[in-house]
């Protein structure tokens, strides 16, 4: 079982035009609205595969009523925690070569009550988990320690915790020991203050990472593929590029694919690059099912096989 935590979960109303032109009337060709949120992104992908997963998730106002009617039938497990605000409404506007513009809400914020009936939430529903995976962005006011607390409840319990999120929650998650992290090339950028060029930037990067706590870190990059740095040594793995139909949930089926896999080593790598890239074959945020995979496209080598000049990204 892999349980899934998004405190600030949304709404996503995807619209796709021909061409996004700023102060223009533009007709929509297609509007198409998904649950989102990146723990909710995982949770939805593990059951478009039919694996257990269960989803602890804010809600409140109407679009938490909405929120949890598209979550219905899909398979996943629901945790509602009920809050007094509501949840976000996000926009994204797609273009046809796969261009996206995003328009986020801030969210709701959190009373003190309100966190403590999550952290409870949580703690009933990882009995028996393997992972928990604490993903997305902290509400407005929320400490930048909630998922470092979150990991330090967990330690000794048997349950794993991976964490996705930026800035300052990935800074302090650091310390206390989180079983993986997920960053991408901006947020590891970020949090390490290096310019990133090479995939020896990367792994070099992901290496100070497990330095500052964390035990495996898988460092997603786009079109430019992944690197995973973990005990073992470190792996860099891509998918040939395809024409994008949306980027949005990618790395968010990345990790899932990762975890499904085993959550450790190549395979684990592999399959976590297959989902991710039939991710942004899917309209909006929409989650690839078993029949979207190709695995036989991913291509892996254990990084130190090839000169780094060989590997080197656009800067």
């Amino acid at each position: 079982m892999i349980v899934t935590l998004t405190l600030n979960p949304s709404v996503d109303r995807t619209v796709e035009v021909e061409t996004l032109e700023r102060g223009e009337v533009m007709r929509a060709l297609s509007v198409r609205v998904d649950p989102g949120g990146k723990g909710i992104n995982v949770s939805r992908a593990l059951a478009a595969h039919g694996l257990p997963t269960r989803a602890v998730v804010t809600v409140g106002g109407a679009e938490g009523e909405h929120l949890v009617t598209l979550l219905r039938d899909t398979g996943i497990e629901i945790v509602p925690v009920p809050i007094q605000g509501a949840i976000r409404s996000n926009i994204t506007v797609a273009e046809p070569d796969g261009t996206t513009t995003k328009f986020n809400e801030p969210g709701a914020q959190l009373s003190a009550d309100e966190l403590a009936a999550v952290i409870m939430a949580v703690r009933r529903a990882v009995e028996s988990a393997d992972w928990l995976v604490a993903s997305g962005s902290l509400p407005t006011g929320t400490p930048a320690s909630s998922y470092a607390d979150l990991v330090h409840m967990l330690s000794g319990s048997g349950t794993r915790v991976a964490v996705d999120t930026s800035g300052p929650a990935l800074e302090a998650v650091l310390a206390a020991g989180p079983a993986l992290v997920k960053p991408n090339r901006d947020e590891l950028a970020e949090v390490t203050g290096r310019r990133l060029v090479t995939i020896a930037d990367v792994v070099e990067a992901a290496r100070e990472l497990r330095d500052r706590g964390a035990g495996t870190v898988l460092a997603s990059m786009g079109p430019e593929g992944a690197v995973l740095v973990e005990e073992g040594g470190a792996i860099y793995g891509r998918t040939p590029a395809v024409p994008p139909l949306s980027s949005v949930g990618a790395g968010d089926a990345m990790l899932a694919g990762f975890l499904a896999g085993g959550g450790r080593g190549a395979d684990a790598l592999g399959e976590g690059l297959a989902w991710g890239a039939a991710a942004v074959r899917q309209p909006g945020s929409g989650m690839p099912s078993p029949q979207d995979i190709d695995r036989a496209a991913v291509r892996l080598e254990h990084f130190g096989t090839r000169r780094p000049d060989v590997l080197a990204m656009p800067p």
